[in-house]
């Protein structure tokens, strides 16, 4: 047992004295405090770059400002520092008082809670800063993403050291899924990012291209899975029955539901690259397993509502069962609507639109904020020991809250099917109806202003709860009571429940029956709840099973990437150019992957093939199309056109809402952090030469003086040939050109050597 529990440990359990302890209620308030303030600044950060979209004026004309350097943060904000410190309150609340034991170490408590705000901040300090991975939702870079592996290892041992010293034998449905979150995060993180480092806040992924876009997906999807449902249905098992003091509707029903979310979620990332140059039998195989999750994820959100059979008369008066029912209906809408968007059809027309971007706020804003808030308003009384200072503001907070949703995700939803319909409107000779993409921005606006004001709503209804936790808080007592709980301890000897006996008997059936009919009476799952390592060993099967199914063969399998001897690495000045369109997050507004499809190939030329992205560490095929793609950019335009498009983006397209990069053209490019990175690269496969390695710098800045001098030559600025700007447009230029290069001649192979054509990527 842990020294600093304050459990007071009674006589052996075989006396059957009883064992006294208390909770720690001082972590969780201290987690949800924190829940309240984080939620403010990602909500606030959000509405700043919901105005930047239909203003960009917005964006303030700094580099620490731009949309797409906040945009990221506003995602970590939500997700990780408003969503994340609420799981944690809620998962250390709870699992004291369902395991009737104090938390393994009190020290441990407070090592994560410092920990994970600590990495809060660095990310709020280094996002804007422009140090990005470039990958959604893991745009960390390695540093962080080590502290987080260290924070996260604090919470597991202390959750499992919890289980193991529990005095209740059975686990309790909402204990299933914070162990499917605590180990299927763990395996996420870890394998998502692995990176080599080329600086101490540079790092390059280890996967490239369609592989790389493989685990982002399957990241991306999973993370949302275990770490925005998983923990939050575990919040639902347990304070939505205490609020309504109802028990669970159904106790097969969560058994069903907890195991085929565990199974199932993990297969669904890849239907986020339908049509894209990852292998087809994988984009169907997400699909398909996307498609089986409505079904037990419907069954959860039943479980939830049917919960509340014989207490909905409280639901008009109670503020928390507003909450919570609000939320469970949201979670019922994104897990109906996250399936559907996964068949090929419909995903043609939503992909890269801000249909997605509704989905994603009706489950992070509604589902997850109104999980929170219901939880926080419940938690606050508890907590403090006091009255929650007012139920009037907790009621207002709610209409407030869900007017600003509705009038947040409606017009998005709209904006999306606009967006696709007029991407793929064709005229009756086959020609686009709408061949200048900034028409489809331009058609947006006040759409987005809406959105604006939904989102200043909800924004309002955060303070409201901030400004409610306050005064709760100040009516606290001036010290808190620690009430001792007695329970007895569990014995050694753990004795199996017999097998109950078969319903069916008497019945003239086979056998099988009989023995089908008592495995449906769960016992054996009885049995697991009582079995902590067992339960986890089976969660961590199912995840690294489906895991393996997908990653095996879209590694392995050579057909999946087949090499385009033409492809070849980029130049030193063109990874510089590279690694600033990473740092300015262009990824978050174009794509570059040309799908399959007439309406976008017209649009923007050939589309991708698998082969074209082998050196891309990492890929940056991007998930939204707020500009035009970019995969066939190279050549399109003179370098001058590019130079005065950063500079003032309104000089040629009137209603662009893209902001001007006035810091590139003035900020010196720095040539000195060139051999680290090749070095990197070529650690990572990336076939350059002894020449590269050794001359990198002068090999670059010859280049960007041959790139000034044609912007000069067509009429632009002068003394570019130094500035961050060059290295950029030498990346956009050479952007999918080299699909219709000839291919390199092969160097003649000596005896006993290595042929140039097994290199990656030329074969």
């Amino acid at each position: 047992m842990s020294s600093d529990n304050r459990d007071i440990q009674s006589t052996d359990s075989s006396t059957g004295v009883m064992e006294k302890f208390s909770y720690d209620d001082a972590t969780p308030r201290m987690f949800m405090t924190i829940t309240m303030v984080w939620g403010i600044v990602g909500m606030l950060v959000g509405v700043i770059i919901a105005i930047q979209m239909a203003w960009p004026a917005m964006n303030l004309g700094l580099p620490y400002t731009s949309f797409g350097r906040l945009r990221p943060l506003h995602t970590n904000a939500v997700i990780f520092a408003f969503a994340g410190n609420a799981v944690f309150a809620a998962i250390y609340y709870s699992t004291q008082r369902l395991c009737k034991a104090r938390m393994f170490s009190d020290l441990l408590s407070k090592l994560h809670f410092w920990g994970w705000q600590l990495i809060i901040v660095l990310a709020a300090v280094t996002l804007p800063l422009g140090f990005t991975q470039g990958k959604e939702y893991a745009e960390l870079e390695w540093p962080v993403d080590l502290l987080i592996a260290v924070v996260w290892i604090i919470f597991a041992l202390n959750f499992f050291g919890t289980l193991y010293k529990r005095r209740e034998r059975h686990m309790y449905v909402a204990l299933w899924f914070y162990i499917a979150t605590v180990v299927t995060i763990t395996i996420l993180h870890v394998f998502n990012n692995l990176v080599v480092p080329a600086g101490l806040f540079k790092s390059y992924s280890v996967y490239a291209g369609v592989q790389d876009a493989f685990m982002q997906w399957w990241y991306g999807h999973n993370a949302v899975g275990f770490f925005l449902t998983t923990p939050f249905l575990g919040m639902m098992y347990y304070f939505l029955p205490k609020a309504a003091n109802r028990p669970v509707f159904s106790y097969r029903l969560s058994i069903v539901h907890c195991w085929s979310l565990v199974f199932i979620y993990i297969w669904a990332g890849p239907h986020h690259l339908h049509y894209t140059a990852l292998p087809e039998w994988a984009s169907t195989l997400g699909m398909l397993f996307s498609i089986m999750l409505w079904m037990p994820s419907w069954g959860g959100m039943l479980n939830g509502l049917l919960t509340l059979r014989g207490a909905w008369d409280r639901v008009s008066a109670d503020p928390v069962l507003k909450f919570f029912v609000v939320a469970i209906t949201f979670y019922g809408m994104s897990t109906f609507e996250g399936p559907l968007l996964s068949v090929k059809a419909v995903n043609a027309l939503s992909h890269y639109t801000d249909w997605t971007i509704a989905h994603v706020h009706a489950g992070a804003l509604g589902w997850v904020g109104f999980m929170v808030y219901g939880m926080a308003y419940w938690l606050a009384p508890r907590l403090f020991q006091t009255q929650l200072y007012s139920v009037k503001l907790a009621t207002t907070h709610f209409w407030v809250a869900t007017i600003g949703i509705l009038l947040y995700i409606i017009p998005i939803y709209a904006a999306g099917l606009t967006q696709g319909l007029m991407w793929r409107a064709l005229t009756e000779d086959g020609n686009l109806a709408y061949p200048d993409f900034v028409e489809t921005v331009t058609t947006l606006i006040p759409m987005y202003w809406i959105r604006v004001l939904g989102g200043l709503l909800y924004m309002a209804g955060a303070f409201i709860a901030a400004y409610n936790f306050y005064k709760t808080w100040l009516n606290r007592p001036s010290q808190y009571e620690e009430p001792v709980h007695e329970a007895a301890p569990l014995s050694k000897e753990f004795e199996q429940e017999p097998d109950p006996a078969s319903r069916l008997k008497g019945a003239a059936v086979l056998g099988i029956a009989h023995k089908i009919d008592i495995w449906l009476q769960v016992a054996w799952h009885r049995r697991w709840e009582g079995l902590p390592a067992k339960f986890t060993f089976f969660t961590v099967l199912s995840v690294i099973v489906a895991s393996l199914f997908e990653i095996i063969p879209t590694f392995l399998i050579e057909s999946n990437v087949p090499t385009i001897k033409s492809v070849q690495p980029y130049t030193p000045l063109e990874l510089l150019g590279r690694d600033i369109y990473i740092r300015e997050g262009c990824y978050n507004c174009h794509s570059q992957m040309i799908r399959p499809m007439l309406s976008e190939t017209k649009r923007f030329g050939e589309y991708s093939k698998p082969g074209e992205s082998v050196y891309n560490h990492p890929f940056q095929w991007g998930s939204r199309r707020i500009g035009p793609d970019l995969a066939r950019e190279g050549g399109k335009q003179s370098n001058s056109w590019h130079l005065a498009h950063f500079e003032n983006p309104t000089e040629f397209n009137d209603g662009s809402i893209m902001p001007p990069y006035p810091w590139l053209l003035e900020d010196d490019l720095d040539l000195s952090v060139l051999p680290s990175r090749l070095n990197a690269m070529i650690i990572l496969g990336v076939p350059y030469d002894e020449e590269t390695l050794k001359n990198g710098i002068e090999i670059a800045k010859a280049q960007a003086e041959v790139e000034a001098k044609k912007i000069v030559a067509q009429g632009g600025k002068k003394g570019m040939e130094s500035k961050e700007v060059i290295a950029l447009i030498a990346y956009l230029q050479r952007l999918g050109t080299d699909l219709f290069l000839p291919p390199p001649p092969e160097p003649l192979a000596e005896e006993g050597s290595v042929s140039a054509t097994q290199n990656k990527g030329g074969e």
